[in-house]
């Protein structure tokens, strides 16, 4: 399994906005994705205008070729792009260890 994170930063005070959008666009769009297994999203508490979206994918591959070179990724961009204030940082990683 591939955790995909998303280092968001939107626009201020869009927030409340952005809670509701990032959610549909997620599970609407997102969700539907060959090798998608699953979703966090946390917001900042201390810089409520960052989000770290986890999105965990089967391989590598399902998203950055299935998801982002499909028609959906356009349809996701459009959702959620309005609120950025800069380009996410995307990164990928694979799991060392975890607790029971």
């Amino acid at each position: 399994m591939i955790l995909e994170i998303a280092d968001i930063r939107i626009q201020a005070d869009r927030q409340a906005e952005f809670d509701l959008v990032i959610q549909r666009g997620v599970t609407e769009v997102i969700a539907k994705a060959k090798g998608f297994q699953g979703f966090k999203i946390n917001k900042g508490i201390e810089s409520p205008e960052r989000y770290v979206l986890m999105i965990f994918w089967e391989t590598l591959e399902n998203h950055t070729v299935d998801f982002r070179e499909s028609p959906a990724f356009t349809e996701w961009r459009a959702i959620v792009s309005p609120y950025f204030a800069q380009p996410p940082v995307v990164e990928h990683f694979s799991l060392l260890a975890k607790s029971n």
